[in-house]
């Protein structure tokens, strides 16, 4: 059955960080199909366009309000995250409500501060960007910050390291719902290097 597959927006977003996630999710087929298995839509506070990083503009298709219900839900980063949505209650509010609802919440690069605010990684371990491990291991102690690694699979919850670490993380995700087959189909769809997925 396909599944619905939500990804949070907010400006400052690093656009890989979503880019390459919404790549991913909307080329993958079920392979015995080649019918779509996943329906890939955006979500932001409000609604209303995102300027993301280096000012690429995006309309979202939704607001937290007129949202449907996700199976899956991408958190990505980016200044916005560790700067601005980091400090924003509704968000964090938002995200902790979303993690009983979705079958599977995942973050790329500093989208984890954010799954870390919001209490859900404490007793786990988890990644993100190179640069922001130190920051993700100070300001929350109760996380097993790893180095090192593309994503983190805590079953419900992974995170991803930096930008491009978010399509190697979507495609594990397709080979843990789907197949291997489906993944590597969508890595060569995309050129992407399939070592390691």
């Amino acid at each position: 059955m396909r599944k619905n597959v939500g990804i949070f927006l907010f400006h400052e977003v690093e656009v890989l960080d979503f880019a390459g996630p919404f790549e991913v999710f909307s080329l993958t087929e079920f392979p015995q199909t080649n019918e779509k298995a996943f329906t890939v839509k955006t979500v932001s506070q409000d609604g209303g366009l995102i300027k993301a990083r280096n000012g690429l503009t995006v309309q979202p298709d939704y607001s937290f309000g007129t949202a449907p219900s996700f199976d899956i839900l991408i958190i990505p980063g980016g200044y916005g995250a560790e700067k601005i949505e980091i400090q924003n209650e509704v968000v964090i509010r938002w995200i902790q409500e979303q993690y009983f609802r979705v079958d599977l919440l995942a973050s790329v690069c500093t989208g984890a501060l954010l799954l870390a605010k919001a209490g859900l990684l404490d007793g786990k371990s988890a990644t993100t960007h190179w640069m922001d491990i130190p920051r993700l291991a100070a300001e929350f102690p109760n996380i097993n910050v790893l180095s090192n690694t593309r994503y983190v699979d805590e079953g419900r919850l992974i995170t991803s390291g930096g930008i491009s670490s978010g399509i190697h993380m979507s495609l594990h995700v397709i080979r843990r719902l789907i197949s291997e087959e489906a993944a590597i189909d969508t890595a060569r769809r995309m050129e992407y290097d399939i070592t390691g997925i």
